[in-house]
């Protein structure tokens, strides 16, 4: 008796390990980034595994001792290399034509070429509603859009009753949010605010001088782009300044800030929920004192057309050689952004990775590098830089994206070294994943240089 419970035992044993080793067998319709380093970009943790990805999600994590017959899918070799999510974009721009217009498959693959797989178009366009579809659906090779209306400004909202009109309208069209920019009366704002709550469509985008930060950030706006009006904030009241008077972006009253009351506004922007896209490449090319002939010399402008290069090199040469551009009050601008970022990552609600893109030297894609050294300036290490286009995107939209889990949808970078040792490896990706959709290194190549190549 002994004896048969013993080899019952045994057989027992066989067939659960039997039943182990058969468990993970491949199929044709999964993708497998075998052997990969898996960052998790919660907490900077780095586990060799097998990510399966079947459709646009993620299948399965499977440790490395377990065993996998790999035979029937598709194996990308990931030994060595290195898997994170893809990033977000959070201040795009996307040009005002129709999907299948050459201009705009070339600006949404550059972004993918740079492992953005998310991007929120900040001047919207009717054009851009089809196009958002298209790209949800996959008809389309793209990164997930979510869509800004067109811009509210001074022009377009002069009164009250325009304003209240153009949310109403914007809202039923189906846009993700509203776009304010400069120019809007305090009074027109406030119905703004009223009529986004009637019609449950959030806005986000530029402060108006005249609406001024503390009354913005108490006001429901969903994002803070570019940082503004936050200067013109830390400018005490005794200064009886004329808030119209605040040039680029608070530049004007650089030597009246008071940082120290940095502070008080970043905690109001925690208090509020109020998320800020830094857009931190705009000040460090566009307005900054490198000239613009080394800027255009850079090898990313290739992708740009000769008239848009032309226009940019004009563009900042007009901004930085005006009477009141000097270097040295640009560089104390410039150190109270980066305390500015730094404190409102620490301390606010959060920053969101936005470069502001197409823009004056910002290439679409290329430049997100360029926001990340800025962000690594200000004092963020790399780790808490990539969660600013990762897990905060995510959170922001409440979006199935933005980590790698199982049932998320799979938006991957491929590189060959570990980024969180030094940012620059996010360059030059082995390969994007767009929601399942692989994006080699080859088709990156070969698509950069069909640009490149158009615009000679």
């Amino acid at each position: 008796m002994k004896s048969h419970l013993i080899n019952l035992f045994l057989i027992v044993i066989l067939f659960s390990c039997s039943a182990k080793k058969d468990s993970y067998v491949l199929t044709a319709d999964q993708i497998v980034f075998k052997e990969v380093n898996v960052i998790d970009v919660k907490t900077g943790s780095i586990s060799p595994a097998h990510v399966i990805v079947k459709g646009k999600e993620i299948e399965q994590i499977i440790p490395l001792d377990e065993e996998v017959d790999f035979a029937e899918a598709r194996v990308i070799e990931g030994k060595g290399n290195y898997l994170l999510p893809g990033l977000a974009e959070m201040h795009a721009h996307i040009p005002d034509k129709a999907w299948d217009d050459p201009l705009v498959q070339e600006t949404l693959f550059l972004y993918l070429s740079n492992g953005i797989t998310t991007i929120r178009g900040m001047l919207g366009n009717e054009l851009h509603l089809p196009l958002r579809e298209k790209a949800a659906n996959q008809e389309i090779l793209s990164p997930r859009i979510y869509t800004s209306s067109p811009s509210l400004n001074g022009n377009t909202v002069p009164t009250p009753e325009e304003a209240r009109e153009k949310v109403k309208k914007y809202a039923e069209a189906g846009y993700d949010f509203l776009k304010l920019h400069p120019g809007i009366r305090k009074h027109v704002f406030d119905t703004i605010v009223a009529a986004s709550r009637e019609y449950g469509i959030p806005f986000a985008g530029h402060v108006s001088n005249l609406v001024r930060i503390r009354h913005a950030l108490t006001n429901a706006y969903q994002t803070i782009d570019h940082a503004d009006g936050y200067i013109e904030g830390l400018v005490p009241e005794s200064a009886g300044i004329n808030p119209t008077e605040n040039g680029f972006f608070g530049y004007n009253f650089t030597d009246l800030a008071d940082p120290n009351t940095i502070s008080e506004l970043v905690a109001l922007s925690k208090e509020n929920k109020v998320w800020v896209v830094p857009t931190q490449s705009l000040f460090e090319r566009w307005f900054s004192p490198i000239p613009a002939e080394e800027l255009v010399a850079q090898k990313e402008m290739q992708y740009m057309s000769p008239q848009t290069r032309e226009n940019w090199v004009n563009s900042k040469n007009n901004l930085t050689k005006a009477d009141n551009f000097d270097e040295a009050k640009w560089k104390q601008f410039n150190q109270i952004r980066y305390q500015l970022i730094k404190a409102l990552h620490e301390d606010g609600q959060g920053l969101l990775m936005g470069s502001d893109a197409p823009q004056v030297f910002n290439v679409p894609g290329f430049s997100i590098h360029h926001e990340m050294q800025g962000m690594l300036t200000a004092g963020l290490r790399p780790l808490e830089i990539l969660q600013t286009g990762t897990l905060n995107p995510a959170l922001y939209f409440d979006g199935n994206f933005g980590d790698i889990e199982v049932g998320m949808e799979a938006d991957l970078i491929l590189l060959r070294e570990n980024p969180l040792e030094d940012l620059n490896h996010m360059k030059n990706p082995l390969g994007v994943m767009a929601r399942g959709q692989w994006i080699d290194k080859k088709m990156i190549k070969e698509k950069l240089s069909q640009i490149a190549n158009k615009h000679k």
